[in-house]
């Protein structure tokens, strides 16, 4: 089946590019490993290592690479995933995202604390979006 036919809302309302990153990636997992969880999962860690989950969409983050520590660490790793929040950029582009996201008590947070609030900030506006309230 085409990607573009099961690609995620959050892609959808994401720019072209990580949309045809998603795309590509996943009919090629498809091709490798068949149709399934394993090539959504490889889709979405193309997408992550070029952009960020911000609310219900998808943007360019301002520097390319790995997004957490299982992103980093590849398959095998039992780290934690931040669902797309970059844990690796600053602790000010976090600060930035959460003030965009309207996070409270953000400037009192750690670095953990922000990936965490941004993930159900973002958690928060998809389930909105998908539901149009």
């Amino acid at each position: 089946m085409p990607a573009r036919d099961e690609m995620p809302s959050t892609l959808k309302r994401s720019p072209r590019k990580a949309q045809d990153t998603w795309a590509a990636t996943h009919d090629s997992a498809v091709e490798q490993y068949g149709e399934g969880e394993r090539a959504h999962r490889t889709a979405f860690s193309a997408v992550k290592h070029s952009f960020e989950k911000v609310g219900d969409h998808w943007e360019p983050k301002a520097e390319k690479g790995p997004s957490d520590e299982r992103a980093a660490g590849g398959r095998d790793t039992d780290a934690p995933t931040a669902g797309g929040v970059d844990a690796n950029a600053s602790k000010q582009h976090l600060l930035d995202v959460a003030r965009r996201l309207g996070v409270r008590g953000r400037s009192r947070m750690t670095k953990p604390e922000l990936v965490d609030a941004i993930g159900k900030a973002n958690e928060r506006e998809t389930r909105r979006a998908r539901t149009g309230r």
